[in-house]
């Protein structure tokens, strides 16, 4: 199967004060709130190459949301920790910006026959941060299961805790999503019992961050959302069963980086990173969806913004790994750990040293272009490490997990496992989460000074 996605085209959410989402529906609606699509073909082609125009990201009938998040909730979940945590970073971070930190991390062995570290509760009522929704529709004729969700932008910092562990201020100046509370200190047990998350729930307390996007003008511009997709295949499919494959839910502590490698810039990109312009209701100006509108995108911003006026959106795209090496939680060079999945004459499958597919997820982010805007002038933070080359082209985005495990096992049993289509936090069991309060559509404010 072969997907990526092509941002802000097709289907919208209705949102009652911009505050809580009221319903994700199917097709195209042209709303002025439309989210990101999926491209999706099934020809015999790898995973990573950019197909036509066919799934949308956000959408298809999922339910509605009746309340927002107001808060920190109180209380405790259910169940118990299993396991203990054996496995600890080893060496430490050397070099300068361009280098790379030393050591892997790796956990408890679990009945499935691999490492995670162990379950960490979530510090607060579960049941709080859920409300009913309608039970998804099949993802079928898509041969694998979808979950998706919106993150609006959080904190600006000079951080990354998978890059630079324990160094805050030591990396170039990045865009955060998700945990209110990253940082470069952050660890698994600190991403687990501290912060909300601007990805609709603490529920999802995991951290996502990418360069930030610079004016030139000494601002930073923020994005209005990211949108992202959750894709695997179910636990029953023949992919899973009969190559070898075993279909898993995401380990606990599993973290990487992907996109153009930093500490490498000779290096081929991964993530199939691509930009696209596009108007606010989701079509195209002429040539907004690549060269000659072919719908590939654009492998740096300078193309995309060359198309893009004031009142359009500069949408970009990249997508994570889908297959991990079973072994280790992370890697001396924080990617050798996870891989993409290969296309052979019997279809898509993970490389034989990668045996374990994780649910994928791809992600998009949009940012307002607004009048008196200079985007000749906009580059990416990361941009200044390759000063020489066109502007965008250094796009990489790092993820660091930490999901409520009920929660990450409810939308893998449901949505994934089940291959059904869940959309806006929908976790295909009868519940939805909440969206946390002060969500908006368009960021707000859209520019803030360089820390």
């Amino acid at each position: 199967m072969n997907d990526g996605f092509i941002p802000f085209k097709g289907l919208g959410w209705a949102v009652a004060g911009l505050l809580a989402l009221t319903a994700i529906m199917s097709g195209s609606s042209g709303s002025q709130w439309d989210a990101l699509r999926l491209r999706s073909d099934r020809t015999s082609k790898n995973e990573l190459q950019r197909p036509s125009l066919l799934k949308k990201l956000l959408g298809d009938g999922s339910g509605t949301t009746t309340g927002t998040t107001t808060g920190t909730t109180t209380g405790t979940t259910t169940g118990t920790t299993t396991g203990t945590t054996t496995g600890t970073t080893t060496g430490t971070t050397t070099g300068t910006t361009t280098g790379t930190s030393t050591g892997t991390l790796t956990g408890t062995m679990t009945a499935a026959g691999y490492p995670e570290l162990s379950m960490i509760p979530s510090n607060f009522t579960i049941s709080n941060e859920l409300v009913p929704a309608n039970i998804p529709p099949s993802n079928y004729p898509d041969d694998m299961g979808a979950f998706r969700f919106l993150c609006g932008p959080g904190q600006l910092l000079y951080d990354d805790p998978i890059m630079y562990p324990g160094q805050p201020g030591r990396s170039h100046l990045h865009q955060f999503y998700g945990n209110t509370a990253a940082n470069g200190n952050s660890t698994y047990n600190s991403l687990r019992t501290t912060g909300q998350s601007t990805c609709m729930s603490p529920l999802n307390r995991s951290a996502y961050w990418m360069p930030a996007l610079l004016d030139g003008k000494g601002n930073v511009v923020r994005p209005d959302y990211v949108a992202i997709y959750y894709k695997r295949w179910p636990k029953n499919s023949s992919n899973c069963t009969s190559q070898g494959i075993h279909c898993i839910p995401l380990p606990n502590g599993l973290r990487f980086i992907f996109g153009r490698d930093m500490t490498n810039l000779s290096a081929p990109p991964t993530g199939d990173f691509h930009f696209v312009c596009m108007t606010a209701s989701g079509s195209y100006p002429p040539n907004g969806s690549g060269p000659n509108n072919d719908g590939l995108g654009y492998p740096d911003m300078e193309g995309a913004l060359a198309v893009c006026s004031p009142g359009l959106v500069l949408g970009a795209v990249i997508m994570a790994p889908s297959c991990w090496d079973g072994k280790n939680l992370d890697s001396t060079n924080h990617r050798s750990h996870v891989s993409y999945q290969l296309r052979t004459g019997s279809g898509l499958t993970c490389p034989s040293n990668y045996p374990y597919a994780i649910p994928r997820f791809t992600l998009g982010a949009r940012w307002t272009i607004a009048q008196g805007d200079d985007t000749s002038k906009w580059t990416l933070a990361s941009d200044a490490m390759a000063p020489n080359e066109r502007h965008g082209s250094t796009f990489h985005a790092d993820w660091f997990g930490a999901w409520d495990n009920t929660t990450v096992a409810t939308w893998t049993d449901n949505c994934i496992d089940k291959m059904l289509s869940c959309a806006g936090g929908n976790l295909g069991n009868g519940t939805m989460m909440k969206m946390y309060s002060g969500f908006s559509w368009l960021a707000t404010p859209r520019l803030v000074a360089v820390p």
